[in-house]
């Protein structure tokens, strides 16, 4: 069942990988970046990344396992051929008249014939046995009839089977983690960028304000050198807010699997998700019987236990069956002629009893019942570990949700605050150093609440990945293009 939900798989990624070279060849044929969305993204790296198909892969290795464990309990045919050329033929001596003594000679005479046979008179005497060539071709064919070491070895070989497969979910679940994560860091480099861009668009506006001012005799040469100060003091900022643009693409890439120069953008923006925030923040579970770490030591104390059942199985005889069929042919003088044949064959059944092996079946039995015991106090651990991974995880959740909140509304004020200085400031009420604070205000403000909202969507994801409750299935091409 494995091997075809396996084969099934392929078959599907195969489409998948067709329709994604299409799409993507169409969408990046005119060179123009590309706006993708997450659960595209998501697509892209489960379908391409050398990650998830070497978990694939492993998973096949396995399956290929199992079906050798399978082929010993099948019957084992074998077609075999023999030839010999007898060099020197074996001499008979019988001790019997006409052969160096007679049959009731005495201890002397036999004696003294003996001593002749070693001078040199015994081949005279000798009768030389064999032929010259020999043949033999023939087929042997064995099974076990009872054999509870490998009927339990197959069972083994399913946990493992089971074992590779949460191994693999647990791959895709890692990757969608990472993918999130970076399309996240891309959002919040774009995000981040353009606030740095407007602070330089509204410092821009100010200098060239104050230059027109200056050369109609309204400003000052100062004034123009301090708005000019304050436009490239930005400059730097943007230079690394494009940095991180190019670094999280490329990490976003990585992921997915393309190449380094493929055009790709973040379809939205971070704001987008404030509106569902809520929503999702009331519906928390703490529910991680999925999580694929413990769904990994379940199967791993399975297979153990397995293990262990095999061990004991050692104990128990073993009965198997034979049969053989030969063609024989034995012939003097040209190996090419003087063939003559006659068939043979044999049935036999064989029974093997273990009485002592030194203590090694002990010893192996015993290991396995460490192996078993260390994993079973392992699970407690673990179990520990990721319950308090969990109540961290949405604990930080509800603080973000919170953070969120508060920053929105700093947002909401820093937009009134600087809208009434860029007005006072417009009419000479306020001074520039006013005004220039109430712009730093306004993009940390935005700042903060961009940062607010991707450690909130992160540490989303990062109890999705606790709880190993991805939607694996919905990430398709198909459903996103």
């Amino acid at each position: 069942m494995a091997a075809f939900h396996y084969t099934l798989s392929l078959f599907i990624n195969m489409f998948r990988k067709i329709f994604l070279a299409a799409a993507l060849s169409l969408a990046f044929s005119a060179g123009a970046q590309t706006a993708l969305t997450l659960d595209q993204c998501i697509a892209i790296a489960l379908s391409e990344n050398p990650t998830i198909q070497v978990a694939d892969m492993e998973i096949k290795r396995v399956d290929y396992s199992r079906g050798e464990t399978l082929s010993q309990l099948l019957p084992q045919v074998n077609l075999g051929a023999n030839y010999s050329r007898m060099l020197a033929k074996q001499v008979m001596y019988m001790n019997m008249d006409g052969f160096g003594g007679g049959a009731g000679g005495s201890d002397d005479e036999d004696s003294n014939s003996e001593t002749q046979t070693r001078k040199g008179a015994g081949n005279e005497n000798g009768i030389k046995m064999g032929l010259d060539n020999s043949y033999q071709i023939g087929f042997s064919a064995a099974v076990p009839l009872i054999a509870p070491q490998l009927w339990k070895s197959m069972k083994l070989s399913d946990s493992q089977i089971l074992q590779s497969v949460e191994q693999a979910r647990a791959s895709r679940l890692d990757l969608v983690n990472q993918v999130k994560d970076a399309y996240y860091t891309l959002m919040l480099a774009t995000d981040s960028r353009a606030v740095v861009q407007e602070s330089y668009d509204m410092a821009a506006l100010t200098h060239e304000t104050y230059r027109k001012q200056f050369e109609a005799g309204a400003a000052s040469d100062y004034d123009v050198l301090r708005t000019s100060v304050a436009m490239k003091n930005i400059e730097p900022e943007l230079m690394q807010a494009d940095i991180a643009i190019k670094q999280a693409r490329l990490q976003l890439l990585v992921l997915m699997g393309l190449d380094a120069s493929t055009p790709i953008e973040v379809s939205g923006r971070l704001s987008d998700y404030e509106k569902n925030m809520f929503d999702e923040a009331m519906l928390l579970e703490r529910d991680y019987s999925q999580n694929s770490t413990l769904v990994q030591n379940t199967l791993q104390t399975r297979m153990l236990r397995d293990a262990l059942d095999v061990q004991r199985m050692a104990w128990f005889p073993t009965i198997s069956a034979s049969i053989n069929y030969y063609w024989n042919s034995n012939s003097n003088g040209s190996p090419f002629k003087n063939f003559r044949w006659s068939n043979s064959s044999t049935f036999g059944l064989s029974l093997s009893m273990p009485i002592f092996t030194g203590g090694a079946r002990l010893s192996r039995q015993r290991q396995a019942k460490v192996q078993l015991l260390e994993s079973e106090l392992q699970r407690e651990n673990i179990e520990r570990s990721v319950s308090m991974q969990v109540d961290l995880a949405i604990d930080n959740i509800r603080q973000n949700v919170r953070q969120i909140t508060s920053t929105s509304e700093s947002v909401a004020e820093a937009e009134r605050a600087h809208d009434i200085m860029e007005r006072s400031f417009a009419i000479g009420a306020a001074s520039y150093l006013d005004l220039r604070d109430s712009e730093l205000a306004l993009t940390r403000s935005r700042l903060a609440y961009y940062q607010s909202i991707y450690n909130y969507l992160v540490a989303n994801s990062q109890l999705e990945l606790l709880r190993g409750t991805a939607p694996l299935e919905s990430y398709t091409l198909t459903e996103n293009k």
